[in-house]
């Protein structure tokens, strides 16, 4: 009984000896410091170089189309081509539409005929209508005048009935004419109006689209493509432009920037701008656009730099602008205390022996320093090396 007691002894300080060593350890490892360097948060401005690369595009590019379906005559222009603003490019067949005009116009004179026809016929009605006023007007009086002197006794009934009988005609005569004068009134506004004026529409619908069958440049620039041949049919619905015109007598770069120079830019600042292409030169340019909304890409947001083509530019060289930049006075820390998780940058701040995890917004940076615009003030101590193995809470030494 004693020998099992002792046996059960030393097995129970076998399983408890290791995990007594273990706890040691791991308090030895908890204890351990970090070495860093700190160095206190500046105040100041900031100066940076910002560069944009791409490539030279055209300020303006329009693609030429036709509004009507027909065989092309004659392109008057080729890739390579200078062409000005109204020049004829491309020119159309017109013989169906010739024909329609000529229908048209027919059409129109036979309207008017019949207009003329309506105006006679009205006129006639017009006259028609006075004399069976005076008819009316007449038997009028003569009714009147028979009725009086049968009240008197000294016309007798018949000549009354008979002057009835008159006077119901001419009543009928006149109502009879008025209409007919409404019939023949209503024919010739019909023909002189609205009839014309569909007659006269047919005409200009078919001249316009005798006009669109001459195809003229909206711009000055180069004819840098062309999809149609003399022969061919062109179409409104082509799945291509007959021809591209490109205005290159201005060029734009087109790139994005960071947020954080956003503020420091403003359309018409000026930029330098290089090109591989032509190596010691330097061009200037001008900002025309700063984008109000960021770039799918993140926070960068699209800049628009234009540039006048003394003539040597091409469309498609690479182009470079450099920003020299200056942030207005703020928080400054070296380049080297930031790093960035999940998108979101951060700095340790050491404080009692122990480093704070601090997220920060940061502005403008160069290659050795960046601006922190949110969460960090100046004279605030920030760790410079070892940021890498450094986590929120842990003991540091200063060096």
């Amino acid at each position: 009984m004693r020998m099992w007691g002792k046996r059960a002894l030393a097995l129970l300080l076998a399983a408890v000896l290791p995990l007594g060593a273990a706890g040691c350890g791991t308090r030895a490892r908890a204890s351990d410091r970090v070495t860093v360097k700190a160095v206190a948060a500046g105040k100041g401005k900031l100066a940076a170089t910002v560069e944009i690369t791409g490539a030279l595009v055209p300020a303006r590019v329009a693609n030429v189309a036709s509004k009507l379906v027909g065989q092309v005559l004659a392109v008057k222009a080729d890739v390579g081509d200078q062409v000005k603003a109204g020049q004829v490019l491309v020119e159309i067949d017109t013989k169906e539409l010739q024909a329609q005009l000529q229908q048209a116009e027919a059409a129109v004179r036979g309207v008017q005929d019949q207009a003329e026809q309506a105006r006679i016929g009205m006129e006639a009605a017009q006259v028609a209508v006075a004399n069976a006023r005076v008819a009316l007007d007449a038997a009028q009086k003569y009714y009147d005048r028979i009725k009086a002197l049968a009240d008197a006794g000294a016309a007798s009934q018949s000549q009354l009935d008979d002057a009835r009988t008159k006077l119901d005609q001419a009543k009928n005569g006149y109502e009879a004419a008025s209409k007919q004068y409404e019939v023949a009134k209503k024919q010739y506004e019909t023909a002189s109006g609205s009839g014309l004026a569909q007659a006269q529409a047919a005409v200009n619908t078919i001249k316009v689209n005798m006009s669109n069958a001459v195809i003229t440049s909206p711009i000055t620039g180069v004819v840098t493509n062309r999809n149609i041949n003399p022969g061919e049919i062109a179409a409104p619905t082509s799945p291509l432009p007959l021809l591209t015109v490109a205005d290159i007598s201005t060029l734009k770069l087109q790139g994005t920037i960071g947020q954080e120079a956003v503020p420091l830019l403003s359309t018409g600042q000026k930029v330098t701008v290089t090109l591989d292409a032509l190596p010691g030169r330097e061009f200037t340019g001008t900002v025309t656009q700063v984008g109000p909304v960021a770039a799918a890409t993140g926070q960068r947001f699209p800049v628009e730099i234009s540039l006048a083509n003394p003539g040597e530019l091409k469309a498609g060289m690479t182009a470079r602008a450099v920003f020299k930049l200056t942030a207005p006075e703020g928080v400054l820390v070296p380049l080297a205390a930031v790093r960035t998780d999940g998108g979101q940058d951060y700095v340790f701040v050491v404080k009692n022996g122990t480093v704070e995890r601090r997220p920060v917004v940061l502005g403008l940076k160069n290659e050795e320093q960046v601006m922190v615009l949110k969460g960090l003030e100046a004279g605030e101590q920030v760790a410079v090396t070892n940021v890498g193995v450094l986590q929120d809470g842990m003991a540091v030494t200063v060096e």
